[in-house]
């Protein structure tokens, strides 16, 4: 038996849940993970673009609208390109600054989120599914006012919301299929017995199960989905050569162009100044040179 090909790939994800027939599967693993009642869902951007294959044009994301007033980014990472931190904040405000157009008031603003599932632990955190919003510090004492609130505001806005799930995690936690998001999420990563435990307890997961045995099927759907694995690994074995050779050797040696090459990818990719630092093993100082002069 032909085996099915994975949730994890963002190639696969996005095939399977960016189709209008699979809109209420959609709709149970979104509710699953944001623990809000959908009453109505918008897939915004259901095609699969024509460079799929080449990783330099970023993920296939999914960007959906919920009772009109959310829009949500759904995105998979199937390896570490250590950029989460500066990748999630930047899809959830270019995508909350997207949903009024020029003169409207900001009132017509709608909630942002962005859902990154990851097929690695990043976060230094005892939990694999993460919600991060934008709360308020503590404040020092000298600047405390005593204004008579019983009960202070929490968050400086709720219009703003990344949620993090890190599939390793969920798997050492091994939890059984008492909740909705356990039941979706070992279809990405669960034995063939515990899908089909996720699947006699939630018709949506047992109707996407089905869905992936049928695309798994298609010789031309398992080549697309090759072509797209294979451009991830390329990109992330060139970086990996490039460090094992040394890139500060290569500035050494004249070899410019490679570095400049490798660091550029790495800026067009969000990663931090100090992130590219760990990586190459070049100074802050070279790095930005570099910046200058792409």
């Amino acid at each position: 038996m032909t085996n099915k090909l994975p949730l994890t790939s963002d190639y696969v994800f996005k095939r399977i849940f960016g189709q209008e027939e699979n809109k209420s599967a959609l709709k149970d693993f979104l509710e699953s993970i944001l623990d809000v009642e959908i009453y109505k869902i918008e897939i915004n951007n259901p095609e699969i673009p024509k460079n799929y294959y080449d990783s330099k044009f970023g993920i296939l994301d999914l960007k959906v609208t919920l009772n009109t007033r959310i829009v949500v980014d759904v995105e998979i990472q199937m390896q570490n390109q250590r950029n989460i931190e500066q990748r999630m904040p930047y899809y959830m405000s270019s995508n909350y600054a997207n949903t009024i157009k020029e003169g409207d008031p900001y009132s017509e603003c709608k909630k942002s989120i962005v859902i990154s599932i990851l097929n690695f632990n990043y976060y230094k955190r005892n939990e694999y599914h993460s919600i991060a919003r934008m709360k308020f510090e503590e404040p020092k004492p000298e600047e405390v006012v005593d204004m008579g609130y019983e009960e202070e505001d929490i968050y400086a806005t709720e219009y703003l919301e990344m949620h993090i799930i890190e599939l390793p995690k969920f798997k050492k936690k091994n939890p059984e299929m008492h909740t909705k998001i356990a039941q979706w999420l070992w279809l990405f990563v669960g034995s063939d017995e515990q899908v089909k435990k996720a699947s006699k307890v939630n018709k949506e997961v047992e109707k996407i199960n089905k869905k992936l045995a049928s695309m798994s099927l298609s010789n031309e759907e398992r080549n697309n989905y090759e072509f797209r694995l294979k451009a991830i690994r390329d990109e992330a074995d060139a970086i990996e050569y490039a460090t094992k050779q040394g890139l500060k050797q290569g500035l050494e040696q004249g070899e410019e162009r490679k570095a400049k090459e490798i660091v550029r990818k790495m800026l067009q990719k969000n990663t931090s100044i100090e992130d590219i630092m760990d990586f190459t093993g070049l100074t802050k100082e070279e790095i930005e040179k570099i910046k200058r002069e792409i």
